[in-house]
């Protein structure tokens, strides 16, 4: 541990600067300072070593033999002082150079997309260069444990509840739809099916994981605390996937309103309503320690995402 006696960089700089220019306010304008904080700072630095440092007249400062020898030894520290901060400037130029994300398919498919573009377009327009980002897609379990093992830099999930030890902040909302078939009974249904309808309907659902088979689970429970869902009819493992299954005539499903927007638009399926059962989910983003999103890119990401969710 180093002595109380040993001054700050700043210090050493304006020693260094002094020594170089021959006064004390040259030296001072150099390091952005006024003469009277020049003068202070070096007062200071006097009395920290405890001999003097400058010799002062009215043709300006020179350094004493003690002076002398302080900026001999001062050269080399501010000099790996410089390297170190070219590091730590490095370091932070990668970080904000290249961003990790991986998506539940909702959101990698749906939303993520025109999030990084509006990204891209904020950082050009503040005149940086747009972060490099890898995209993967994936359940929400997977995301939510590529980010916990720090393959990935932010996660977005669609699980009900934060994952377990990821700090999160809800950035978008997003409802789950029943859709079936337009020559599906339930289509030429008048008014809405009921939740207990729904829960002993074997369903095309998607893999255990998914936050969409999660949401709708936690949905039912709250619904319907006692009753056991149906065993699904056909499990796979992507929206895509689901909605084939669904448009063929496998069963009804339950998908983002995101998912199956163009098929509800262009008559391929059908929306039933459903009596007494919540179907909104919040969207979260997951990073892997502290309170707020990791600096850079990340935290700038989750900010555009909560601002256009």
């Amino acid at each position: 541990m180093l002595s109380s006696r040993v001054p700050d960089l700043v210090a050493l700089q304006l020693l260094l600067a002094v020594q170089s220019t021959g006064s004390l306010g040259a030296a001072g304008v150099r390091l952005g300072m006024t003469q009277q904080a020049a003068s202070l700072r070096m007062r200071s630095m006097e009395a920290q070593v405890g001999v003097p440092l400058l010799a002062r007249s009215r043709r300006g400062s020179t350094l004493t033999e003690a002076g002398g020898l302080l900026a001999q030894w001062a050269g080399p520290v501010i000099g790996a002082a410089a390297e170190l901060d070219a590091g730590v400037e490095s370091l932070r130029t990668d970080r904000d150079a290249h961003l990790r994300v991986a998506a539940s398919l909702t959101v990698a498919e749906h939303l993520i997309p025109r999030w990084l573009v509006r990204l891209r377009d904020e950082q050009r327009a503040a005149g940086g260069s747009p972060t490099e980002v890898r995209l993967v897609a994936a359940n929400s379990d997977a995301v939510a444990g590529q980010v916990a093992a720090g393959q990935a830099d932010l996660g977005f999930v669609e699980t009900p509840r934060a994952p377990d030890g990821l700090p999160s902040r809800v950035v978008a909302g997003d409802d789950l739809v029943v859709v079936v078939p337009p020559t599906h009974p339930w289509a030429r249904r008048r008014g809405a099916i009921t939740a207990a309808l729904l829960a002993r309907t074997a369903l095309v659902s998607r893999e255990p994981g998914s936050g969409t088979r999660d949401a709708l689970a936690g949905a039912l429970h709250v619904a319907l605390p006692d009753v056991v869902p149906a065993p699904p009819a056909l499990e796979v493992s992507s929206s895509t996937a689901m909605r084939a299954a669904i448009t063929a005539g496998t069963a009804p499903g339950v998908l983002s309103a995101l998912a199956v927007a163009d098929d509800l638009a262009l008559g391929r399926l059908r929306r039933v309503p459903v009596a007494g059962l919540d179907l909104h989910r919040e969207l979260r983003a997951v990073w892997r320690s502290g309170p707020h999103p990791p600096a850079g890119p990340a935290r700038e990401l989750v900010a555009l995402a909560a601002r256009r969710g």
